[in-house]
């Protein structure tokens, strides 16, 4: 995620140190479901659907599933929506469920289902998105109430699905959108029905499926700055056979989008980093330069290295601007096919089966990778610094060197991933009304990420004529060898204070490769009966019951390149990791309707679920969920729920090795007069330490180096929800809908590490004097790592309100207007970084260093006119403003310092036609071309993770499809 207090999994898109984040640190994990997929009717097109009301709380039918328009052959099956595993003819249902249609996610005119996602207010910033570049490796993995993409689990169809075993999310960025026929959105935990991670909902994506028509859709798509390209096919085709008792669809898509570069959007082109609370204070830029920043080991001097070799006294104007050499949206491919079958043997027997596989390919690139020194376990020097008598050296001292090196080129980061889920099942009556649902799913992803640029730290020292001491010891001194490439092919003899040869860099830089694969195995049968007895009083409905078992297993593995795991390269020093665990479950759930049709009891529910999980990793688990629905009368229905969650810790968490990150924070010691009534404690802390505040520059400037890894003694999440709301559908407003639902999520045992800017804080301020021994400095007082392992912390609180409505009424007979509105309401959202720990409340909070958000308010309206043939579409997000806030304190700024963020609002339109059987489609996204709010975040001077859609700016696309 990146609460707060987690490992800071959104990395500064270059910042200082810019060294590619770790594979773990991004996005930690996701899980499965067992319930089974809704009756879908015959695909209309994408390109010509009809519109179908469908927000988080529309009245009973509409809100809970979407209408169907027309069934299969056979008539009038149940359909199942996400949150139970019994389904009922009027789909009522106390679980909070938004529907969303494949028109509206079309219309809305996104590239991939993250970009849609991100518009939903439900929809937290924490999760990873295209316009994180740095750490993500092209992974989008989404998140729900701001509660981390960790703890919300995706299906596909109802069921688990292969995650992304490099970022261990389901990365949305492998599903096409033109595959996906709906998406449900429980917006409370189901780990009751689910299993592990499903603490702060599930999302449930259901592909096409049972389609006897065909289609073919052409879509690109250009920025007014005329970047991100972009360029889509599509395709389906389904075929019935023998008398529609089989059914075949076949669909196929190809996506290129060559995002957009950080040079190319005027705000994000000079980066600010460190300090916004002073303008006296601000830096642009990093202090490590192309040409060496050199520091004094006696005078504590600081030194600008020069393009002819020499030396000159520091100032902020030689800081270097690495914003124009970063990607700010990554570039991607995606080719996708998938088959679905399915053949009814008889009334007890249908086959299923269905496969999607995708390749994706993304790149992104960040500016020249700097010299620094090594971290464990390399035994490489931890620091270089050249002795006083090196050729050059006429500052009369030793000198520590950062450098960039921009003569290896750019650092960029190409990830190639295959990704395949299969399941294969069969279903069909028992004995009368029982019905059984036997599956097996299968999936995998391969994953290869290759980074150029990153160099080969030994063979660099060997070419500037730099030898260890003592070797073997990473704290010994160096000395100058004139000599040191004789013998070694392809060194070229080399100067520190002049850039190497083309010929040079060759010997000194360094490709690397990294390979991960994630498998699941999952076997899933579940009996259910929907009408198991009928209650013997007046008025009184059914009793349904459903039970069922589970067994899956999850295994993964990440294997760096061998030059970075022994720390050999100058990039981040990562382990290997390799692991999983297996887990058998059981579950139950019983659904009974006590009244129905009777005075003030139009309709009175209430079901329960529960379930048990005996995990080979920590042992047993039981979660359990209530709730009850009551509608006095058919305009107006009341629900609640109340239930538990747990979430298992992930592979990475329980079995991942200790890898370097270079997370966003900044050293105390260089900006201590922005702590308040607390700054004298961080001056006098740094004194202890050698360090002068007044003077002390830092090198990391926005980044500094973290140690993290997995801890196998971890324990699961606990969490509990409750949910209570009201549905209206007024009989007098025809087709009107409307709900409020207030949201509460407790969780406990929080897995993750504290973040680096926690540490620094409460070791300086000396609020947690404990965390001083996890910061190790360099003698010249430069912060050398922070330790941050991962462990169970404290605990979380959040709560809310969404107010959600659809309208949809004639003007005219040729005229239609439709409202749809989806509104949520920050109420708390409070943390408790240690156990026993004081709680912080982020109560519209903007965690400016990673992008992560919890605005107060958020609301996203789409007006539809429809006249005939040709519709308008106009859309607009708002997000309220917020203070900023470092993970312990709001800031509170010095003269012109800033602090906090206005809020913000973007508009889209969109156009449609239908012309017999072609449907065309124009887009204007961010219609007034509005850039993304200023934020000092050291990377692109915003907050990607809570405002990526302003990141691309006015955006042009044009659709043409036909049906046949």
């Amino acid at each position: 995620m990146s609460l707060p207090f987690l490992p800071q999994a959104v990395m500064a898109a270059d910042a200082t140190s810019h060294k590619h984040a770790t594979h773990h640190q991004t996005t930690k994990a996701k899980r499965k479901t067992t319930s089974v997929q809704a009756v879908n009717a015959p695909a209309t097109p994408a390109a010509a659907a009809p519109h179908t009301v469908s927000t988080s709380s529309a009245a009973r039918g509409t809100a809970l599933a979407r209408p169907v328009t027309s069934l299969p052959q056979g008539g009038t099956e149940d359909i199942i929506v996400t949150g139970s595993a019994l389904s009922t003819s009027n789909n009522t249902s106390a679980n909070p469920v938004q529907i969303i249609t494949a028109r509206q996610i079309q219309q809305s005119g996104v590239n991939t289902l993250s970009d849609f996602f991100q518009r939903l207010p439900s929809i937290g910033s924490s999760g990873t998105y295209n316009t994180q570049t740095n750490g993500t490796d092209g992974a989008a993995c989404t998140d729900l109430r701001n509660l981390g993409s960790n703890r919300v689990l995706v299906l596909i169809d109802g069921k688990r699905t292969a995650k992304n075993g490099d970022a261990n999310c389901v990365d949305l960025n492998t599903i096409p959108i033109a595959a996906v026929q709906t998406v449900e959105i429980l917006k409370d935990g189901g780990s009751e029905l689910y299993g592990a991670d499903a603490v702060s909902g599930v999302i449930n994506i259901k592909l096409r499926h049972d389609v006897d028509t065909g289609n073919i859709t052409l879509r690109g798509g250009v920025t007014g700055h005329g970047d991100n390209l972009l360029g889509q096919i599509s395709a389906y085709k389904g075929w019935n056979f023998d008398h529609g008792r089989g059914n075949i669809t076949l669909s196929g898509s190809y996506m290129n989008q060559q995002g957009v570069q950080q040079k190319n959007r005027s705000w994000a082109y000079y980066p600010q980093t460190n300090d916004p609370t002073s303008a006296a204070g601000v830096n642009y830029g990093s202090i490590i330069t192309p040409n060496g920043t050199f520091f004094g080991q006696d005078t504590g001097n600081t030194y600008l290295g020069t393009s002819n070799g020499s030396l000159v006294n520091y100032t902020k104007s030689g800081r270097y601007n690495y914003g124009p050499q970063q990607s700010l949206v990554n570039e991607l491919q995606l080719s996708s096919l998938s088959g679905d079958t399915h053949y009814d043997v008889n009334s007890h027997l249908t086959l299923y089966a269905n496969v999607l596989y995708s390749h994706k390919t993304s790149w992104g690139q960040m500016a020249g990778e700097p010299v620094e020194g090594s971290v464990p376990p390399s035994t490489l020097p931890n620091s270089v610094i050249i002795p006083e008598d090196y050729p050059g050296n006429n500052s009369g001292e030793a000198l520590q060197v950062y450098r960039r090196m921009t003569e290896f080129g750019n650092r960029k980061t190409s990830t190639a991933m295959d990704t395949v889920t299969g399941m294969f099942g069969a279903k069909g009556d028992i004995y009368r009304e029982w019905k059984y649902d036997l599956s097996y799913t299968y999936g995998v992803s391969m994953d290869t990420i290759q980074q150029e640029g990153v160099g080969n730290y030994a063979n660099l020292l060997r070419e500037y004529g730099l030898e260890e001491d003592t070797p073997g010891d990473p704290n010994s001194l160096l000395y100058y060898n004139g000599n040191s490439c004789a013998g070694n092919a392809g060194c070229v003899q080399s100067n520190i204070f002049h850039p190497l040869s083309p010929a040079a860099a060759n010997y000194a830089n360094y490709t690397t490769h990294a390979h991960s694969q994630y498998q699941l195995r999952d076997l899933n049968l579940r009996i259910h009966n929907n009408h198991v007895v009928t209650m013997p009083w007046r008025g009184g409905g059914d009793l349904g019951f459903a039970l069922g078992m589970e067994h899956r297993g999850e295994q993964l593995n990440y294997n760096p390149d061998p030059l970075v795991q022994s720390g050999g390269s100058l990039t981040n020093t990562v382990a290997s990791t390799s692991g999983g665990y297996n887990v058998t479950e059981g579950y139950l759930e019983g659904k009974l309707t006590l009244l129905k049709n009777v005075f003030l009891a139009r309709d009175l529910t209430i079901d329960a679920q529960g379930r048990f999980s005996e995990y080979n990793t920590f042992g047993q688990a039981k979660n359990w969920k209530a709730s009850i629905d009551w509608a006095p009368t058919r305009d107006i229905r009341f629900r609640a729920t109340l239930g538990t969650s747990f979430r298992q810790p992930s592979v990475y968490e329980m079995y991942g090795g200790t890898t370097l990150s270079y997370n966003t924070a900044n050293d105390p010691c260089a900006q201590a007069d922005s702590y308040g009534s607390l700054s004298a404690n961080v001056v006098a802390n740094c004194a202890k330490q050698g360090i002068n505040t007044a003077t002390f520059q830092s090198a990391g400037a926005g980044q500094e180096p973290t140690l993290q890894g997995g801890n196998s003694k971890l324990k699961p999440e606990i969490g509990r929800t409750y949910t209570f709301g009201t549905v209206i559908t007024p009989r007098w407003i025809p087709n009107l809908s409307t709900s409020i639902t207030f949201w509460h999520y407790t969780v406990s045992g929080l897995i993750g590490s504290l973040a680096t800017q926690y540490i620094l804080d409460s070791c300086y301020t000396g609020t947690n004097n404990s965390l001083c021994s996890d910061i190790n400095r360099l003698s010249n007082g430069q912060i050398n790592t922070v330790s941050a392992q991962d462990q169970n912390l404290g605990g979380l609180i959040t709560s809310g309100v969404d107010w959600d409505l659809n309208y949809m009424f004639r003007l005219t007979p040729h005229d239609m207007l439709l409202v749809d509105n989806n509104f949520q309401r920050l109420l708390k959202y409070k943390q408790q970084n240690v156990p026993g720990g004081q709680w912080y409340d982020y109560t519209g909070a903007l965690f400016y260093q990673n992008g992560s958000a919890n605005p107060i308010v958020r609301n996203y309206t789409t007006l539809t006119w429809r006249h005939n043939r040709f519709s308008v579409a106009y859309m607009f997000q708002y997000i309220s403003g917020m203070n900023w806030n470092d993970g312990t304190n709001f800031l509170s700024k010095s003269g012109f310092g800033r602090v906090y963020t206005p809020s913000m609002v973007i508009q889209d339109l969109s156009f449609s036609y239908n012309l017999d059987r072609w449907a065309f489609r124009f887009n204007i996204d961010n219609l007034t071309d509005k850039d993304p709010p200023f934020v000092a975040s050291a990377s692109d001077n915003s907050a990607n993770g809570a405002y990526s859609a302003w990141y691309y700016g006015r955006t042009f696309s044009l659709q043409a499809g036909v049906n046949f």
